[in-house]
């Protein structure tokens, strides 16, 4: 079996010119080129069939040229749901005994704004991953007693936690998305533990 019947992407895989296909051969076949998420790389030999083998290490090009190591922080981390007073409490009292602030996004099953917010606060939670825990709360899914505990009275509401108190808060359900990720990102940098 050929390389180019194992990997049908790579059907130029060939380090000298062949004249005898018959098929058109692309521009400078004497040097392999094969793009790698948009950089190309040339003269590969392909030894082996394991992809790990083959594709690890894969290397970025910096703006000045050099290499540099993939940043392996995530893209988005998932909001943890809050489901009961008796978790919200504990969530409260352990962040309170490591002294460590939290944000709680305060959301509903048929708020738009809400279901349109939660993708882009999960990619801001990734931005203060780990020094910052991000939790949600669906308000139809826990006791009512909780949520005015909270003096949570419009969705989305975004509130800064710490030492067991509500610090501060941005009430998402105005104007654009960005703008409400923009005065998220200003509560929590304007704590100065985070």
């Amino acid at each position: 079996m050929s390389v180019a019947q194992t990997y049908p992407t790579l059907r130029y895989l060939r380090t000298a010119r062949d004249p005898s296909r018959d098929s058109p051969t692309p521009p400078s076949s004497s040097s392999l080129k094969v793009s790698i998420f948009g950089f190309t790389a040339r003269n590969l030999a392909v030894t082996s069939r394991n992809s790990d083998e083959i594709w690890a290490p894969i290397r970025a090009l910096s703006p000045e040229g050099s290499l540099r190591e993939l940043d392996d922080s995530p893209v988005s981390v998932d909001l943890v749901p809050i489901c009961s007073e008796a978790q919200f409490d504990r969530v409260v009292a352990q962040a309170q005994q490591l002294r460590q602030p939290f944000v709680v996004v305060w959301i509903a099953s048929w708020c738009r704004k809400c279901i349109y917010l939660k993708p882009k606060l999960e990619k801001l939670a990734a931005e203060y991953y780990p020094r910052l825990l991000f939790y949600s709360v669906d308000v139809n899914s826990v006791p009512y007693k909780l949520v005015a505990c909270a003096e949570v009275t419009k969705m989305p509401t975004i509130q800064l936690w710490k030492d067991g108190k509500k610090q501060a808060e941005v009430i998402g359900g105005h104007g654009k998305a960005f703008l409400v990720i923009n005065e998220v990102r200003a509560m929590i940098e304007t704590d100065d533990s985070t």
